[in-house]
């Protein structure tokens, strides 16, 4: 199997990042509030576009870190009623936390509450409150700040930060994180430091966020990948005309952190009744990936790649109705001013070929006619198309376990008495009358009965880990049950903004 190019030192990157990080507790030298921005657990946007980048490296450094931290887990209780969903694994954010706090205690860190961000007693916010504290979780509810974003001396007060509750912590190091964006990570690091020195406790705050990365150049491809995937939030990456003003160096930030600075300081100011040490918010950053890049030209292909999938992913979310026009303009910018296309992705083209020769052989179902393709690990592409027995999704994954287990294209991996039997239960018992073929989970389910007595088929199930990370298209937008196979399977997913059937509930 071909080794892909690795443009990232994870070693290299820990080692930096971790000395940072130490530096920064002691300048601090009593209680360091760090919030964590992106993805703490599972960051997949770094490690595509950092080939080499391990998704949890963070948790590592944490575990390295752990005698003298602790994890706030935030949430935003507007994501919890309208359940907001963590695209690359197809969960809810309250579900997401959950799963954090599991595998952060797993690791041996330490979560010692999650707050509720904004709560006014919602319902479903409500519900999840209780249902931690069930567990033996500690929830804490923090409303909106009254006086929030003009009056500073409201905000600093005992109406604004001091009407939220006080979070007790014990170690130097709190880690402040959350499923995503806008969970009220830095209101909570603000409050907490508010608190503390009303207690007499000298804390302080600094950030970690991955990306934008500030010592990269603006233009730089990792760079544009990060405004790409955060097309709907709408930012933008800057110059921190701050730092440019006081050093004479360019850093890349983004227009919320350059926006929110001044504002920042003047809180941070009234907190701790001195200067801020913060004279930028470049300086506010504790971020060493540009350190762990090895190789400039690979990170620069990936980041690309990115954003083409970014591309597929925004246009698949316009024609849903979840995101309006202007994301999807940003990231059709984005490529453009790159000179990159879509069918630069190696797998469109021939996803979108293999629904042309199902067409011209009239192998579709319902009239419609869909491809998909799959680029496995040695580059050889493989292409599947739907039909009456199954989607095209399954089809390519059946062809490319044939391929990696070197069984002949003829050989059936699955029974027909089985794509039978599941065809009939969908019809006749479970009232799916008009979709009766087999979607990706259905045939991995059935793939896995037909190995208790089909040794190809057992040879083939064993070839299914070999699919991790390949990139795959399909040429329209998968069903739910595709889509759950496919995310499963951990690949690189990108569909066509056309729905996979003319029935509108189907699709």
């Amino acid at each position: 199997m071909m080794t892909k190019a690795i443009g990232f030192d994870n070693e290299l990157y820990l080692e930096r990042q971790t000395a940072a990080i130490a530096q920064r507790v002691n300048q601090f030298q009593n209680k360091l509030y760090l919030e964590f921005g992106g993805k703490l657990l599972f960051d997949y946007h770094a490690s595509r576009v950092l080939p080499g980048y391990d998704p949890n490296v963070k948790v590592r450094l944490l575990q390295q870190l752990k005698e003298n931290a602790e994890v706030i887990l935030c949430i935003y209780a507007g994501d919890i009623e309208r359940k907001k969903i963590r695209a690359d694994f197809g969960i809810t954010y309250d579900s997401d936390a959950l799963k954090m706090i599991d595998d952060l205690g797993e690791r041996g860190i330490k979560v010692s509450a999650v707050v509720i961000t904004r709560y006014e007693n919602q319902a479903a916010s409500r519900a999840f409150k209780s249902r931690l504290e069930h567990r033996g979780i500690s929830v804490y509810t923090h409303g909106c700040t009254k006086g929030y974003p003009t009056d500073v001396d409201v905000i600093v007060s005992q109406e604004g930060y001091g009407a939220n509750a006080y979070i007790p912590t014990t170690r130097p190091i709190v880690v402040v994180t959350g499923p995503g964006p806008g969970s009220g990570k830095l209101a909570t690091c603000l409050s907490q430091l508010y608190h503390d020195y009303k207690r007499g406790i000298q804390s302080d705050y600094a950030k970690f966020e991955t990306f934008p990365v500030w010592n990269l150049p603006l233009s730089h491809e990792v760079n544009l990948a990060y405004e790409s995937a955060t097309a709907e939030l709408k930012d933008s990456n800057k110059i921190d005309h701050y730092h440019l003003d006081i050093y004479n160096e360019a850093a890349v930030s983004y227009n919320r952190d350059i926006d929110a600075f001044p504002l920042l300081k003047r809180i941070l100011e009234k907190i701790t009744g001195r200067g801020s040490v913060y004279r930028s918010p470049t300086e506010m950053g504790v971020n060493q990936a540009a350190f762990g890049i090895v190789n400039d030209t690979v990170v620069r292909e990936a980041a690309r790649q990115e954003i083409l999938r970014r591309y597929f992913r925004c246009a698949c979310e316009y024609a849903m109705g979840l995101i309006e026009k202007d994301a999807l303009h940003r990231v059709e910018h984005l490529i453009q001013d790159l000179g990159i296309k879509p069918e630069g992705r190696c797998v469109v083209l021939p996803a979108r070929e293999a629904a042309e020769r199902a067409k011209r052989k009239g192998k579709g179902n319902d009239g419609v006619f869909s491809g998909a393709s799959i680029a496995l690990g040695n580059g050889e592409v493989v292409t599947g198309c739907n039909s009456p027995l199954m989607h095209a999704a399954s089809s390519m994954v059946l062809n490319a376990v044939k391929v990696l287990a070197g069984i002949p294209d003829e050989i059936p991996l699955l029974p027909g008495n089985i794509i039978e039997s599941i065809g009939k239960l969908k019809k006749e018992i479970l009232l799916n009358g008009k979709n009766v073929s087999l979607n990706l989970e259905e045939t991995l389910i059935a793939l896995g009965i037909s190995a208790t007595a089909n040794p190809m088929a057992e040879v083939a199930l064993k070839k299914l880990k070999e699919l991790r990370n390949c990139e795959v298209h399909t040429t329209h937008i998968p069903t739910p049950g595709d889509e759950a196979g496919l995310r499963k399977l951990g690949v690189n997913l990108t569909s066509d903004a056309d729905f996979s059937a003319k029935s509108l509930f189907i699709s």
